[in-house]
């Protein structure tokens, strides 16, 4: 079984070198924890970009939830899109749903119009969709549509864990081609068993943080994080 990819959640420059220097492959960009994670500015990922080497993938989220407001957030979404990839951003996260609970497709067309190809995660948004196998359908087939950050479950990974192993089983079938990105309330403790069921892909923010999301990313943290994710699992 590959390496498993390691996401963690960076709001600056010392937060991205700790989570590379600790092992991480991979960083999302955001800013307002508060507000669960928002685009951050061009000047913030100019730095981290700067800083460190590994991929990162900048959110796309202006206002808490998971909806666009009206046109003008959406007009602003798509202008701070452009703005980041003149900066140099090559990878994205973005997602949002209507007031049914699908897919808001004007919106999530309308950036992937402006990302041109980029990979992107569509984010836990779609832990709130009114039916996740509908709204993979919805989306499938979407340019640079590669990820699905999930817990499984709107409560987050310890109540979604039966869903997960479910889903990493449909690898394959119409819609289940995007990787699942494991996130949300992940523990240590989750790794074991998801790994055994074939997940290989996760991602934290809190939990590599000692002080909470006023702190910084601890290094120790991370490498602690790497060791159990690359620990040899039975997969079945």
């Amino acid at each position: 079984m590959s390496r498993p990819i390691f996401e963690v959640i960076a709001l600056g420059a010392d937060d991205a070198v700790a989570a590379q220097d600790g092992g991480a492959d991979r960083l999302e960009l955001v800013t307002d924890m508060a507000a669960d994670g928002l685009t951050p500015s061009r000047a913030t990922f100019g730095a981290i970009r700067a800083a460190v080497d590994i991929p990162l993938r900048v959110m796309l989220r202006l206002s808490d939830g998971f909806s666009v407001r009206d046109a003008q957030e959406l007009d602003a979404l798509c202008e701070a899109a452009q703005g980041l990839r003149a900066e140099g951003a090559e990878e994205f996260v973005l997602g949002f749903l209507d007031a049914r609970g699908w897919a808001d497709l004007d919106a999530v067309h309308a950036l992937v119009d402006v990302l041109d190809g980029c990979q992107w995660t569509f984010h836990r948004a779609f832990d709130r969709a009114a039916d996740r196998d509908a709204l993979r359908l919805q989306l499938a087939g979407l340019p640079g549509l590669d990820t699905y950050l999930t817990a499984g479950s709107a409560h987050g990974v310890a109540d979604g864990l039966a869903v997960l192993s479910a889903e990493a089983a449909r690898v394959g079938e119409p819609g289940y081609e995007p990787r699942l990105l494991v996130g949300g309330g992940l523990l240590l403790d989750h790794v074991p068993g998801l790994r055994a069921a074939g997940l290989d892909a996760f991602h934290v923010g809190g939990a590599v943080r000692r002080d909470g999301w006023a702190g910084s990313v601890d290094v120790t943290a991370v490498r602690a994080w790497r060791q159990a994710l690359d620990t040899p699992v039975a997969v079945g």
